[in-house]
């Protein structure tokens, strides 16, 4: 199989090579204790998120066969890019969006230069996790490498991790906030930076890890708790520094050397 998947690392494998290295080089930031949204609006969210798909249901079954179609996606170029999605802390989580906003973020050549962007980002991730945690403590729904033992997905996981739970999705709650921060941020960019918000959603579903109802789940998480924190007065304060930041790294002419890489494996097709 380590043969197998050497000769498969072409495009996509450049991209998760780069994820990796930067992680030798550059400590994830710390997760801030608070984001920008209050305890109660973020009970709030939760309490307002519906409950995932009873099992045996029609939606259940829908989720099941499409999860196994995804099968046929192993060892490609599109598997190893969700290799490297698997990552959603910052600053290392936003170099996901370096291709689609033409900077380098996130990795040891860019480490110190946004620090505002990592602050803003990093409590838009408390707030959309906190809300994916408050609705899988209500119940749990086993993820597809629960549910097959066989079934491998693309990141390590210990027995723990693979019994957790797997609605909503919170990797897929994170990415759809960062997305609509960066469309915030970057108008003239929205729509590029909301793309890799859905695919990197869309990438749990190939790593075995969620079904699609709960990825759609943490979609809706992602939307609620961006569009919230974006209209308070804290985001703005935040984004005024950020976009200062994120010009200044546009003009060091970096960009990701992985973009012609995740590009083919965007194009993959989808089962």
């Amino acid at each position: 199989m380590i043969a197998r998947t050497a000769r498969r690392i072409s495009a996509a494998g450049v991209v998760f090579v780069l994820a990796a290295c930067a992680g030798a080089q550059r400590p994830i930031a710390t997760i801030p204790a608070e984001g920008y949204l209050s305890a109660g609006v973020l009970a709030g969210l939760a309490a307002a998120i519906p409950p995932p798909p009873a099992a045996g249901s029609p939606q259940d079954q829908a989720d099941k066969a499409a999860s196994a179609r995804y099968v046929a996606l192993e060892d490609g170029d599109r598997w190893l890019l969700a290799t490297s999605h698997a990552e959603v802390r910052p600053p290392l989580g936003l170099q996901h969006f370096d291709c689609a906003l033409g900077v380098r973020l996130g990795s040891a050549q860019a480490a110190g230069r946004t620090p505002a962007l990592d602050r803003m980002m990093g409590r838009l991730f408390h707030d959309a996790a906190s809300v994916a945690e408050q609705v899988k403590a209500r119940q749990t729904r086993p993820r597809p490498v629960a549910d097959d033992p066989a079934r491998r997905a693309c990141q390590t996981l210990d027995a723990a991790a693979r019994r957790s739970g797997s609605y909503p999705s919170g990797t897929a709650a994170v990415a759809t906030a960062y997305g609509e921060a960066f469309a915030a941020l970057e108008p003239d960019r929205a729509e590029a930076v909301r793309r890799i918000g859905r695919q990197i959603g869309v990438s749990r579903l190939v790593c075995a890890m969620h079904y699609p109802s709960d990825v759609a789940a943490g979609e809706a998480i992602g939307r609620q708790v961006a569009a919230q924190a974006v209209a308070g007065p804290a985001f703005q304060a935040d984004m005024a520094e950020a976009r200062v930041e994120l010009a200044a790294a546009r003009a060091t002419g970096l960009t990701n050397p992985g973009c012609a890489a995740e590009r083919e494996a965007l194009a993959a097709v989808l089962p």
